[in-house]
């Protein structure tokens, strides 16, 4: 008896600290809850937009009267909701600034919930507006802006902007307004564009994230509403089973969504980056902004948008070289610095308080400042704000990447060998693996309908194990190997099919010896293969997104994949290593492997099998392109 509570204890004490947790939670929510009530005010509003529809407001203002207040303002496509009389039970991007004193505004963005128009997602910016009528998220953001300075009564004639995801995107949209009130802006999990964020990776489906987000936020909205939208069931807790019973993409429509969902059938109708994609590329119009800070914000795991914070803070830093720009990228799942403590991922462990540090240290001193003190003067924050994996700690950069960091190569060798050195004359010239579309590796070990968050930091051993995976790893590492920047990765490739998918998985491989984290102290951590990076490449757009092409059977081929950028430490006595295959399921959907001009008509007949080959020789190396710190 006295054995078994003795096992039970360390279980007993991981139980206890996890209510308390929740309990400290629910405290701050209800003292956050308390607090507004007694100290804020709300008011609805219908605010006319310039061509005459009006976008449903809430503002939220402090009771006291005797000063003035800056305004931060959120407008999402997900609801401004409680409406009427009910309150939110949380203000503003943290606690933190609620009890600062901030006006804060909601907007229902146009067509969604409450507010009049239509919808369009991901609103393509107009760069030459015809007419005094015609409008974009950026007119919309600039009448809101205009209107709230001009008929409130207590502020201070600042305004700020945040948003995470959509919301995010609006944010960036929100920086072409240029009115003069917009003194700061926060895109957070931004969406650049929806053929590299959320629903694509280089072209390639992200099937259970635009299928689920799809299925209930794409149906119509006729009238304004205070409702959302039912979730889809599934009818099982399988995604792998579901979407392998679903067959080929055109089967989602005849079994599922009928035709009701009109950005799906958008995305069916357009599988290449046509017109269509490119108007919805926020990226090209971040350009001749005048005045606001910006402070784009990120997590290196986040699943969803990791594509949108980096890129639009390169491109902001191209385009606009005398603003504030600031980027922030943190351990977190997507907009984990506001809904987790940052503390893990899974199994990974990244250390306490990352969250309520970016919080109060770095966001909330950003609005402060641009809103409050002095607008005129840069923050006294570093232009990069960067988390280092594997080290854990906080990092500081003039600029993002760091102009220190060194390009080398690591080249993938035969025996599935990883290192700096180039490959030698006399080895095998080629890994090979067979594909199939009807036994597709799986992306999670996890029984789950959805793309988990945890699966970027999952063990990789169930993956390493399959002879449809190739696995390249590097000696045992005698020091510390910073990656810090841009991977690239440099396949060379054949296949017997027409055409097929490329996916390039990073790894740190903890040693045997690897002690358990803190917060799972009976985790056995030995021997684990913790994902940094991945990435997929749909192999028809290896020469143009625009205009696809098959793979001309056994021919050796380049197929480039860009991982993102990382920063991250493999530890001494760690390895580094790769994995390449070809399916990912049901995380990104399945290539046919027989062209096809489109893969969302494709029938179950174009599925085959196909031998993929890697090359790793010195007339046809493979290769990632790094950048080491």
């Amino acid at each position: 008896m006295t054995k078994t509570k003795d096992l039970l204890r360390p279980f007993a004490l991981l139980l206890a600290l996890c209510l308390c947790a929740l309990q400290s939670m629910a405290q701050r929510v209800n003292e956050d809850s308390l607090y507004i009530r007694q100290h804020y005010e709300k008011a609805e509003y219908q605010i006319p937009m310039r061509d005459g529809k009006k976008l449903f407001t809430v503002v939220y203002a402090p009771k006291d009267k005797s000063k003035k207040y800056p305004i931060l303002m959120n407008r999402t496509p997900y609801s401004v909701g409680p409406y009427g009389e009910s309150y939110k039970t949380s203000l503003g991007p943290s606690p933190n600034l609620l009890r600062e004193g901030y006006i804060f505004v909601y907007q229902d963005v146009r067509g969604t919930y409450m507010s009049e128009g239509a919808f369009v997602n991901m609103t393509p910016h107009l760069t030459k507006k015809k007419g005094k009528k015609d409008e974009d998220e950026s007119t919309d953001t600039y009448d809101t802006v205009d209107w709230l300075v001009k008929k409130l009564d207590s502020d201070n004639g600042r305004v700020g902007q945040w948003g995470i995801s959509y919301p995010g995107f609006y944010a960036a949209a929100g920086l072409m307004s240029n009115h003069p009130a917009l003194k700061a802006v926060s895109p957070q999990a931004p969406i650049a564009d929806w053929f590299w964020d959320d629903f694509h990776h280089n072209g390639a489906l992200f099937l259970p994230h635009a299928f689920n987000f799809l299925a209930s936020f794409g149906l119509p909205r006729p009238e304004p509403t205070t409702q959302r939208n039912p979730r889809f069931d599934h009818g099982t807790p399988d995604g792998y089973e579901f979407f392998m019973r679903m067959g080929p993409l055109k089967n989602a429509n005849e079994k599922y969504l009928k035709g009701n969902v009109a950005f799906w059938n958008d995305i069916v109708a357009h599988p290449n980056y046509d017109d269509f994609w490119q108007a919805r590329n926020i990226l090209p119009h971040l350009k001749n902004i005048k005045g606001p800070a910006v402070m784009t914000v990120g997590g290196w795991y986040d699943a969803e948008d990791l594509y949108g914070p980096l890129k639009i803070y390169q491109t902001i830093e191209k385009n606009n070289p005398k603003l504030t720009n600031m980027l922030v990228m943190g351990p977190w799942v997507h907009g984990g610095w506001a809904r987790t403590d940052g503390s893990n991922i899974g199994n990974v462990y990244f250390g306490q308080g990352n969250s309520d540090w970016y919080l109060k240290e770095v966001e909330a001193k950003f609005f402060n400042h641009y809103l409050k003190n002095n607008a005129r003067q840069p923050v006294k924050l570093p232009e990069a704000i960067m988390f280092e994996g594997g080290n854990n700690t906080w990092r500081e950069f003039e600029v993002w990447p760091p102009k220190q960091a060194q390009e080398r190569a690591l080249y993938l060798h035969a025996n599935g060998k990883l290192s700096f050195e180039t490959p030698a004359a006399g080895e095998t010239e080629a890994s090979e693996f067979i594909s199939d579309p009807a036994k597709p590796v799986p992306f999670t070990e996890a029984t789950t309908v959805g793309m988990t968050r945890e699966y970027m930091t999952d063990d990789q051993r169930f993956a390493s194990r399959r002879p449809d995976v190739l696995t390249f790893q590097t000696d045992v590492l005698t020091e510390d190997l910073t990656l810090a920047g841009e991977i690239l990765a440099q396949l060379k490739v054949a296949t017997t099919g027409s055409d097929a998918d490329w996916v390039v998985k990073l790894i740190d491989v903890y040693p045997d010896t690897a002690q358990a984290n803190p917060h799972q102290p009976k985790k056995a951590m030995g021997g684990y293969q913790a994902m940094v990076r991945s990435e997929v490449f749909r192999g028809r757009f290896r020469n143009s997104f625009e205009k696809p092409e098959p793979f001309t059977p056994n021919q050796v081929t380049a197929v480039n994949v860009e991982l993102q950028d990382v920063l991250y430490t493999f530890k001494k006595g760690h390895r580094v290593m790769v994995q390449i295959q070809s399916t990912w399921f049901p995380l990104i959907d399945r290539n046919p492997q027989k062209y096809v001009d489109n893969i969302f008509e494709a029938n179950e007949e174009d599925f085959i099998k196909a031998t993929h080959k890697v090359y790793h020789s010195p007339q046809q190396p493979t290769s990632l392109k790094v950048k080491v710190l």
